[in-house]
């Protein structure tokens, strides 16, 4: 029930349409009915937003969906997604909420929550908020258990946000650092550019003035090809791209090639290992993470934990085994020493940390293998995972690179797509496996 509702990330869709403003007062009871406040006191719920146009209709709806069931709401403004936790762990918020569709166009927008502990809602907890959504029209003419809540402005948070970031890197110095970051007019745009100024590197920004409506709009780590032309023209020695929400980051050196989250990852895991600080000599990653990762940190001893797509997975993941960093090859890296979420901002002050004033251009996190990825649409992705055929020519294939590539064949969680994606050591063999593999999935169309 929770799932349908819930995705991976929240609840998202096109605001008006899909998320309303009827959807966020529903979810603001909701969420304030299932959370476990200290006893004597409200629920004390937390509300940012990115910028997106819509964000300040959802606010206001929320936040009357939380008042009306007996719960105070404290409104943080305009803040990357990880200040949530962040913040929770500094007033001690029983919930957070965060409105924002990251990397997505204006359009869409979107719900996600954190509990008391800063970690996302559990399933258990989603579930819960969904069977309330059901019976919600019930207790609407309830009235709230403590009487109406408060909304109040909790004002000083980009700065508490920022207090966050200055102590974790309080020995970073990027005097001398001539960096370019790229805000996608989104969650970033004032507190990206001033940590960077603080910590002494001279600041270039683009995409740093959003409307409302130009959120990651040809711009921001979407679309990092405008960085790495940027970066090139104005002579720049490297570059961050952080998505709407500043959850991601991806960079690019001084010649305009894109250094993708696992390079990133490689970079942090090798740097923290050196220093002692790799929380359990482990680093978690997807499926999608590429091969060359793997060969990297078989050699420097780091154990590698592999999960599936998506970053609450390789939260999960971390938890569990009680390491510290994982994530990405989209740029979603989390560093659980430093808050329990990616974080676009730090990730990206975390590479300058690994760097130690080397050049990002000479980096030797890792060596990618050349990487094929074909979305074959069907007409059924179930049956098409299961035909023999196809199973028979995937370990065929797989066999022929094992221990000089691999080759992951999986269906989409949300479309019907077959997900095709090969690596080898040359471009060619990459193509070649990978065509002859599209062509024997069943039922494509075309």
């Amino acid at each position: 029930m929770a799932r349908r509702l819930f995705g991976t990330d929240g609840v998202r869709g096109v605001a008006g349409e899909v998320l309303t403003a009827e959807l966020a007062l529903a979810l603001g009871r909701a969420v304030t009915l299932a959370a476990e406040p200290t006893e004597g006191r409200r629920p004390q719920v937390l509300v940012i937003r990115d910028t997106r146009e819509s964000g300040e209709m959802l606010e206001a709806a929320l936040a009357a969906g939380v008042t009306s069931a007996g719960g105070d709401v404290l409104l943080g403004g305009v803040l990357p997604t990880p200040a949530a936790p962040l913040l929770i762990a500094r007033y001690g918020f029983d919930v957070a909420a965060v409105i924002s569709a990251s990397h997505n166009p204006f359009q869409d927008n979107g719900l996600k929550f954190f509990g008391a502990d800063g970690l996302k809602l559990t399933d258990a907890t989603e579930a819960r908020i969904t069977e309330l959504l059901d019976h919600d029209a019930e207790a609407a003419r309830t009235a709230a258990p403590g009487g109406i809540g408060r909304i109040r402005d909790l004002h000083g948070t980009q700065e508490d946000y920022l207090r966050e970031l200055q102590a974790r890197f309080q020995d970073l110095d990027l005097t001398g650092v001539d960096v370019l970051l790229d805000c996608a007019n989104g969650a970033t745009h004032r507190v990206g550019p001033e940590i960077f100024r603080r910590l002494g590197a001279t600041t270039h920004v683009i995409a740093d003035a959003p409307d409302g409506r130009n959120i990651n709009a040809g711009c921001g780590s979407t679309h990092v090809e405008q960085l790495g032309e940027a970066v090139v023209a104005g002579g720049h020695h490297l570059g961050f791209a952080f998505d709407g929400d500043g959850d991601r980051v991806l960079a690019v050196d001084r010649t305009g090639a894109v250094v993708d989250g696992d390079e990133l990852i490689a970079l942090a895991a090798l740097h923290l290992k050196a220093q002692d600080r790799l929380t359990g000599g482990g680093v978690a990653v997807t499926v999608m993470t590429n091969y060359g990762f793997h060969t990297a940190m078989r050699e420097a001893g780091i154990e590698v934990a592999i999960t599936g797509v998506g970053d609450r997975y390789v939260l999960e993941e971390l938890r569990t085994r009680e390491w510290a960093l994982g994530g990405e090859q989209s740029g979603h890296i989390i560093d659980m020493g430093f808050v329990p979420s990616g974080d676009g901002v730090a990730s990206a002050l975390l590479t300058l940390e690994a760097l130690a004033g080397a050049d990002l251009a000479d980096r030797h996190g890792m060596d990618k293998l050349p990487q094929k990825l074909v979305n074959v649409r069907v007409a059924d992705r179930d049956a098409a995972m299961t035909d023999e055929v196809l199973v028979a020519a995937v370990a065929h294939e797989a066999s022929g690179l094992d221990g000089r590539g691999r080759v992951l064949v999986r269906p989409s969680g949300t479309e019907q797509l077959v997900r095709v994606m090969v690596e080898a050591p040359t471009a060619e063999e990459t193509d070649d496996v990978c065509r002859r593999l599209v062509a024997l999935v069943p039922g494509a169309l075309v």
